[in-house]
C-alpha cells in the first residue's frame, strides 16, 4: 500500500484551460507522466530558444537602423559644413568689396516709397466739427475749452492735443479754426 500515489490537489485554472487540464490529468492517470513531462520540457525549450532568436533578430535590426541613421547624420554634417564654408567665402568677398569702397553710400538711393519726399499737405482751416475730431473730442467740449481759456491758453492747449503739434486759433468772423505756426 506504500505504492499508492498521493491524493490530487485541487487547483484553480482559467475556464479556457479546463479541457486541456482534463486531458493532462487523463494522461497522468494512464501512466504516461514521464512522457508528458519530457514533451513539456521540449515544448518549453523551443519557446525559449525561439524567443531568444526573435530578440536577437530584433536587436540586429535596431543596430542596423542605428548604423543607417549614423551614416545619414554624418552625410548631413558634411553637407552643412560645406554650405557654411561657402557662406563664409561669400561674406569675405562682401567684406573686401565694402572695404575697397566699391559699395559706398555716396550715390542716391531710389526709394520704395516715392511719395514720402513730396511736400506735406498744408492745412488752412477747420470747422468746429473737424477740429474736434482731430483733437479727439466732441464739438461741444471744444467750444467749452475755447470759451473758458484765453487765446494763448487755447493755442497752447490745442498744440498739446494735436497729432502734428499745431496750435489752433479761432476766427469769429468766419467761425473757423486756423493753425498757428511757431
Amino acid at each position: 500500500m506504500n505504492n499508492k500515489t498521493s491524493p490530487s490537489q485541487m487547483i484553480r485554472v482559467p475556464n479556457v484551460l479546463i479541457p486541456i487540464v482534463r486531458q493532462i490529468s487523463k494522461i497522468h492517470r494512464d501512466g504516461h507522466t514521464t512522457a508528458l513531462l519530457q514533451g513539456l520540457h521540449e515544448l518549453i525549450s523551443q519557446f525559449d530558444s525561439s524567443a531568444k532568436l526573435e530578440a536577437t533578430t530584433e536587436l540586429q535590426e535596431v543596430e542596423e537602423k542605428l548604423g543607417q541613421l549614423e551614416t545619414h547624420l554624418c552625410q548631413q554634417d558634411e553637407q552643412l559644413s560645406t554650405k557654411l564654408e561657402t557662406i563664409a567665402k561669400h561674406l569675405e568677398k562682401i567684406e573686401r568689396a565694402i572695404a575697397s569702397g566699391r559699395y559706398s553710400n555716396s550715390r542716391p538711393r531710389s526709394s520704395a516709397y516715392p511719395y514720402q519726399y513730396q511736400q506735406a499737405v498744408e492745412i488752412n482751416s477747420f470747422p468746429n466739427e473737424n477740429l474736434a475730431q482731430r483733437l479727439g473730442m466732441t464739438p461741444q467740449s471744444l467750444i467749452n475749452e475755447r470759451e473758458t481759456k484765453t487765446e494763448q491758453e487755447f493755442i497752447s492747449w490745442s498744440r498739446n492735443r494735436d497729432p502734428s503739434g499745431l496750435g489752433w486759433k479761432f476766427q469769429a468772423e468766419d467761425g473757423l479754426y486756423y493753425p498757428v505756426r511757431q
